[in-house]
């Protein structure tokens, strides 16, 4: 197992540890520079599981022990390109450093494909489904995410804004009134201005869904939480595969909106798809379109 995986690692064999082994796991993955400090004392006692637990879950890693497993959590914290990505190492080429990023990028898919909770995406649909007015919000690299939600979601025929300028936000969470929705996007859950905008939209009546990491104050605020684990860490590195994640959520929740209006509604979906036929090029018709044609 290489170091630069092991963090990834833990997320991903998190399920299939034991009881007090996954103890262990959530200690290190809630804070992996503050494990690297620990003795293996203190580590035990943070996860109230005995020394031998942790030594033993340690060993199942493919290391020698605590201090080696320290060691290789120490270079995972610190491998990748500054700036750039955890994935992607300085020597990489085209090849290499694609492959990486794709793979990451399936990896935080299929790391939430085991962790969606379907009693939450049916709660939010139903929050989504109801609402009087449906508010996104997101700062930085959310941004294009909640751009995207509101393409999404205008469709639904009720008031849909995004706003990424924080004192839009607030004003908007000024506004807010009982059966408004705010969907707040961000990717560690811990930006101060988008956490009071979220607090001023439930102190004024709206329900806040989350799209954020589980556990972080974002979590603490909304109302509903769709957590979205992520081992990027922003504070060095661009976040990359938490956008996608995001971005699939958003696509969760349209799908689930649609089919909760029904087969009614689906005309009105259609009328909005026709209105665009006439913006494009006819599509150039293949031999073996025609012979499809022909045959029909």
């Amino acid at each position: 197992m290489m170091a630069l995986d092991l963090i990834n690692t833990l997320r991903e064999r998190l399920d299939s540890l034991n009881r007090s082994e996954r103890k262990v796991a959530e200690v290190i993955l809630a804070d992996p520079s503050a494990a690297i400090s620990k003795s293996i004392a203190a580590l035990a006692q943070a996860a109230s599981v005995s020394e031998p637990t942790v030594n033993r879950f340690c060993r199942s890693f493919d290391t020698k022990g605590f201090p080696d497993f320290k060691l290789k959590l120490a270079q995972s914290l610190a491998g990748g390109t500054p700036y750039v990505s955890h994935s992607v190492s300085s020597g990489d080429d085209a090849r290499a450093y694609s492959q990486k990023i794709l793979g990451a990028t399936l990896n935080a898919l299929n790391t939430f494909s085991r962790e969606l909770n379907p009693a939450l995406i049916e709660r939010a649909v139903d929050h989504l489904s109801q609402a009087r007015q449906l508010t996104f919000i997101g700062l930085g690299a959310s941004a294009p995410v909640i751009q995207d939600a509101q393409h999404k979601f205008f469709r639904f025929n009720l008031p849909v804004m995004a706003y990424e300028d924080m004192l839009m936000q607030r004003m908007a969470a000024a506004a807010a009134h009982t059966g408004d929705v705010f969907v707040a996007i961000s990717h560690t859950g811990r930006t101060r201005e988008l956490n009071e905008v979220a607090q001023l939209a439930r102190d004024n009546g709206a329900v806040v869904i989350a799209i954020t990491q589980p556990g972080s104050p974002l979590d603490a605020t909304s109302s509903l939480c769709l957590g979205v684990p992520s081992p990027e860490d922003t504070e060095l590195y661009m976040p990359m595969t938490s956008r996608i994640v995001h971005l699939a959520v958003i696509d969760i929740l349209a799908t689930g909106v649609t089919l909760r209006r029904g087969e009614d509604f689906l005309p009105h979906l259609k009328r909005i798809k026709d209105s665009l036929r006439s913006t494009k090029y006819p599509r150039e018709t293949t031999d073996e379109d025609e012979g499809t044609l022909d045959e029909s």
